[in-house]
C-alpha cells in the first residue's frame, strides 16, 4: 500500500460517536484524503444525493443516532459509490446480506484495518468501472 493510499478522495463519514468520528477524519487525512465529511445523523443528508456530492467512498456505522443505516447503503450501492460498514453490529452476519462484497469493520478496529479496506471498496469499483460492470 503506498504511503498516502486515500490520496485526493472525499470520504464521507457516517458515526454518531464524536471522537470515533474525529479519529476516522484525523486517520483518513494522516493517509491523503483531501477531504472528509462527517454526518452524525441521516437527517444531515438532506435532499442532495450522495453521488451529487463528490463523495468517492463512504464509512457507515449501521446505527446513526438509534436509526438504521441499512436503507442509505442500498442508496450507495444502487449509485454505486463504493462503501464500507465500520460497526459494532458486525456479528449479526444478517445486516450485511444484502451486501455481498462490501468489507464489514468492527469496531473496536484498528486504523490499518479501515484504511485497506476503504482503499478495497474504491479499488473493487474501480476494477468494475474497467471491465464494464456496474
Amino acid at each position: 500500500m503506498s504511503e498516502k493510499p486515500l490520496k485526493d478522495l472525499r470520504i464521507l463519514v457516517m458515526e454518531d460517536e464524536f471522537l470515533i468520528a474525529m479519529d476516522v477524519e484525523q486517520l483518513c487525512q494522516d493517509h491523503g484524503a483531501e477531504e472528509v465529511v462527517i454526518l452524525r445523523t441521516l437527517k444531515e443528508l438532506g435532499d442532495r444525493p450522495v453521488d451529487q456530492r463528490g463523495i468517492n467512498v463512504a464509512v457507515v456505522d449501521v446505527m446513526l443516532a438509534g436509526e438504521s443505516t441499512v436503507e442509505f447503503a442500498k442508496t450507495l450501492q444502487q449509485s454505486n459509490v463504493p462503501f464500507v460498514f465500520a460497526t459494532g453490529y458486525a456479528e449479526n452476519e444478517s445486516l450485511f446480506e444484502a451486501f455481498p462484497g462490501v468489507r464489514v469493520v468492527g469496531k473496536p478496529y484498528a486504523g490499518p484495518t479501515l484504511i485497506t479496506a476503504i482503499v478495497e471498496a474504491v479499488n473493487a469499483r474501480q476494477g468494475r468501472e474497467a471491465s464494464g460492470g456496474v
